[in-house]
């Protein structure tokens, strides 16, 4: 049962919506004063508060001010109820951070459908979502209900792409954000002179594809499948509907999709800076994820020096030589990491050959 802070110095009123919010089925505290409101808040920490504005004691945006400073309370939502309706006073309440305003005599529909409106919003904010096709599938659920959108996610749809099908190409037009449900895609940088450099791979559960709607332009990268790949489709409205719609939904999209961007942004700055052994260790340990079932990668020493921003020669070399450390293993072209902390060693204190 939700817990509802009444603050309102009118006793009939209290009583009134005490006795509405009762039989909504909420469990009702009340208070007739601002600072006896605060202290309630604090000490019982309910669900939603509704509070008055003029009140002896403590006026509703002193209780709003003093609540939002406090890190227990500041995240409660809160809904003004008031006689005051200037846009000014309406302008200040929401300024200080109140989530809704319902002037009286007020509508016992309106003032339900307010509290399950912030209830549901709240809700939507401390929910977590995994970074899995199931996880998005729940996100998208929950943000169409908040955004009222009945048509959101409709257009999302699933394609499968067979072993170095182009996924998109360097100077396309993007449509959609890409969502890995299976197998593997490599992002490459092609030059003038044919070489090409891989900036990212993305594996089950990694979105990506949606830099460049949000620099407005064309892909600056091409995108294939490195294996067969079942791709989730997000058309680019839907993204940008969940991108700008609302700060709790863009929020919640952001965290889904931050994860490969960090990822990308310390990637080409250990491009910048590190030896090729440095950077041949990290995308041996980075490719450790798409190992089979006795723990072999199975990667092209193409694909591998395209990772690593070199010429094939140079990461054939260093391999040899990770192979004579009995760092790694190869056989049969399959690569197996035998001594995974060492890697790791080599990209911390840049040991250079």
């Amino acid at each position: 049962m939700k817990k509802i802070l009444l603050i309102e110095d009118n006793p009939e009123v209290r009583e009134n919506t005490e006795e509405i919010l009762s039989l909504a089925g909420y469990e009702v505290i009340t208070a007739e004063n601002g600072k006896i409101g605060v202290e309630q808040a604090q000490l019982l920490l309910p669900d939603l508060i509704i509070c008055d504005i003029m009140m002896p004691e403590l006026d509703g945006y002193g209780v709003l001010h003093i609540l939002s400073k406090k890190d227990e309370t500041a995240g409660i939502p809160f809904i003004f109820l008031t006689a005051k309706t200037e846009s000014t006073d309406i302008r200040k309440g929401m300024n200080l951070g109140a989530d809704d305003y319902l002037t009286k005599p007020f509508d016992d529909t309106d003032l339900l459908n307010a509290i399950e409106t912030r209830l549901r919003k709240s809700s939507f904010q401390q929910k977590r979502y995994e970074s899995t096709t199931e996880g998005f599938e729940n996100f998208i659920n929950d943000a169409r209900k908040i955004l009222n959108l009945n048509d959101l996610g409709k257009g999302k749809r699933t394609k499968t792409f067979k072993k170095k099908g182009e996924v998109f190409g360097e100077g396309d037009t993007p449509q959609y954000v890409y969502m890995v449900k299976s197998g593997t895609v490599k992002i490459f940088k092609a030059h003038p002179d044919g070489k090409e450099l891989i900036t990212s791979i993305y594996q089950v559960n990694d979105f990506f594809g949606f830099e460049s709607i949000l620099e407005g332009g064309l892909y600056q990268e091409s995108c294939v499948a490195m294996v067969e790949a079942e791709l989730i489709l997000i058309p680019r409205t839907d993204f940008l509907t969940l991108l700008q719609s609302h700060p709790d939904v863009s929020g919640g999209f952001i965290s889904l999709l931050c994860k490969k961007v960090v990822e990308k942004e310390k990637q080409l700055l250990h491009l910048a800076y590190n030896s090729v052994r440095q950077r041949t260790a990290e995308a041996l340990l980075k490719v450790s994820e798409l190992k089979d079932d006795k723990d072999s990668i199975q990667i092209s020493r193409d694909d591998l020096a395209k990772m690593v921003g070199t010429a094939s020669e140079s990461v054939i070399r260093v391999l040899s030589d990770f192979k004579d450390e009995a760092l790694i293993d190869i056989e049969g072209g399959k690569i197996k990491i035998k001594q995974p902390a060492k890697l790791e060693k080599v990209v911390r204190w840049n040991v250079a050959r």
